[in-house]
């Protein structure tokens, strides 16, 4: 068993389940309300590039998104913030019921709390709803998701939440996730170690990509590098 990792830590979207066997289920409101998920995907990475290193006051994450995504699609503030949590953060919760996770990912995470690696959780959108309804709930000594630290990945400030949530530090986790510049690149920023879940949908594009410690497309070649 490595002794230089005492904790892993997981993204959720993409990495404990493929992307497309959720995009899959969302094609519905792709078609019905796609100007407003190209105008939401647009405002979240203004606010990835304009609070590098930094990050937005708790309070005011949701409403900055809010004013963004609303002046870029030209309508009223408060209703579109109102439009987005009933549609995209409440709307998309219940589609996860069906959703069917990696093969091996629950007997990788069982076989890791059993071998005494602390574990925890950091996504991009809140994700203890979506943990419930994948069954996941019971895994994990931290969760945390980078809206409410007001810094989205890969905004180190972020991990480092996560590490000390933990009670860890960074150059002692493990941060397995399926986006290079997202993922990888911020986990590593913050001084942890990093493994690459390689699916179809993962995002690894750029010139500059970073460089996963290991790169992985089958939940047992991660237990075999954590354990064996």
């Amino acid at each position: 068993m490595r002794g230089d990792i005492e904790g892993v830590a997981f993204d959720l979207d993409g990495t404990l389940y493929p992307n497309y066997r959720f995009n899959i289920k969302l094609l519905p409101f792709l078609l019905k309300e796609w100007r407003l998920l190209i105008a939401f995907g647009k405002a979240r990475d203004i606010i990835r590039k304009n609070f590098d290193n930094s990050a937005i006051p708790r309070s005011g994450f949701y409403d900055h998104q809010a004013e963004i995504t609303a002046e870029i699609l030209g309508v009223p503030v408060q209703p579109l913030k109102e439009k987005i949590d009933r549609l995209i953060y409440k709307g998309w919760e219940p589609l996860f019921k069906k959703v069917r996770l990696f093969e091996n990912a629950v007997q990788t995470l069982a076989a890791l709390r059993k071998a005494g690696f602390k574990l925890g959780l950091l996504s991009d959108f809140p994700p203890e709803t979506k943990l419930d309804y994948l069954n996941l709930s019971g895994y994990w000594d931290a969760v945390l998701c980078s809206e409410q630290c007001g810094a989205l990945k890969p905004n180190p400030l972020s991990f480092i939440e996560l590490a000390e949530a933990m009670s860890l530090p960074c150059e002692k986790i493990l941060y397995v996730g399926n986006s290079l510049p997202y993922d990888v690149a911020g986990a590593q920023r913050a001084g942890m170690k990093t493994a690459w879940i390689k699916g179809p949908l993962s995002s690894g594009t750029g010139k500059k990509k970073p460089i996963p410690d290991f790169t992985f497309s089958d939940y047992r070649k991660l237990y075999d590098y954590m354990i064996n």
